[in-house]
């Protein structure tokens, strides 16, 4: 099955830009479909998670760093649908972030930032790589993302849950 590749702080306030899209085709031998602007991409070829992340980074015109995982755990992630009632409210956007690599400090769920007071970024549940939250559409809210790092001991990367469901979406059209 795919793999999907998420490429961490990259087209983001103007630093580190590039245009995913030309990285794709640059990366047709492994037949890449972009997803966005944030550098998340489906490989659909076989190739191996170290070749794959190679590849990537020998491509960027600057240095960054990769998430990888299969789709088929991004498939099942979306099918089990960790958010349940936390959808539905249009001043909260639900997120993943995937973590470099798992993670060896053992974190129980839920944690709220900040701690007091009202909330603005709740890490609702942790699953291997996966990192599921929820944060109010406030500007302070997206500082709290760095917090995950720190609290996982793992740099990460943070989609937003439609991003992940979209990504899913195209793995099953193939499949048809």
């Amino acid at each position: 099955m795919s793999q999907i590749a998420f490429l961490r702080g990259v087209n983001v306030g103007g630093h580190r830009t590039f245009r995913p899209s030309v990285l794709a085709r640059e990366l047709s031998a492994y037949d890449v479909v972009n997803v966005g602007a944030a550098g998340t991409f489906i490989v659909r070829r076989p190739v191996s998670p170290a070749r794959l992340r190679s590849e990537l980074l020998r491509k960027l015109p600057f240095e960054a760093e990769v998430a990888l995982c299969a789709g088929r755990d991004l498939a099942r992630l979306v099918e089990e649908d960790p958010f349940g009632t936390q959808k539905g409210r249009s001043d909260v956007v639900p997120f993943v972030t995937i973590l470099l690599r798992p993670s060896r400090s053992r974190v129980s769920a839920p944690i709220t930032f900040p701690p007091d007071g009202k909330w603005l970024l709740r890490v609702i549940e942790v699953r291997k790589q996966f990192v599921f939250g929820v944060y109010r559409r406030h500007m302070k809210a997206i500082g709290y993302l760095s917090q995950i790092d720190k609290l996982f001991g793992v740099p990460g990367t943070t989609r937003n849950w439609n991003t992940i469901k979209t990504i899913v979406r195209i793995l099953n059209s193939e499949e048809d």
